[in-house]
């Protein structure tokens, strides 16, 4: 099934719209286990749905034209950056609409590997990854494929074309500053 979805990501990277078509039952489990993964650190009351997150991040990609796929894992660490940027559209459409409304909490041990318990919400994550990602556009996407797209550090590695033990210094040093970052923004 590998080659398969590679073949279509590569063939639907060069605008044939039918490669989407079949790529997407053949990916849809694994988007929709993102989906279920993602929400599941969302306030217990969310509206939105795993089917309905992965369906939005189907209409995005719909638009995409001239990506050059290299394989799957890149594919799913774009399809995991939507769900973020979709959740986080989410939530600030939520916030605008209630005055005043509550943040969505989630906790830094939800970055794997982190074990403190202390409660930060989306935009608070958010904002803390784009300051990442001026300080340090490597970590970023570290950050990105790991937690958000749940790669290994092997998929990380491949998909960055960097080596393993880059990708796990780097990860290591992106985790401990938004453990900082988050820490300071909760004082």
């Amino acid at each position: 099934m590998v080659t398969n979805v590679t073949t279509l990501l590569k063939d639907w990277g060069r605008g044939d719209q039918e490669a989407l078509n079949q790529l997407m039952p053949l990916v849809y489990d694994q988007l929709r286990y993102l989906a279920i993964n993602r929400l599941k650190q969302e306030r217990s009351d969310h509206t939105l749905q795993p089917t309905a997150l992965v369906n939005e991040v189907y209409l995005r990609l719909v638009d995409w034209q001239d990506v050059d796929w290299k394989n799957r894992a890149q594919f799913f660490a774009v399809a995991a950056q939507l769900m973020r940027n979709i959740l986080v559209d989410y939530v600030r459409n939520q916030l605008a609409a209630k005055r005043g409304g509550e943040r969505t909490k989630l906790y830094i041990s939800d970055l794997p590997e982190i074990v403190a318990e202390q409660p930060i919400d989306l935009l608070a994550l958010n904002e803390a990854l784009i300051a990442l990602s001026v300080i340090d556009p490597q970590q970023h996407q570290i950050v990105e494929l790991r937690y958000f797209a749940g790669l290994t550090i092997e998929e990380t590695s491949l998909v960055l074309e960097l080596s393993a033990t880059t990708v796990k210094r780097e990860w290591n040093i992106a985790r401990a500053w938004l453990l900082r970052e988050l820490t300071n923004q909760n004082k």
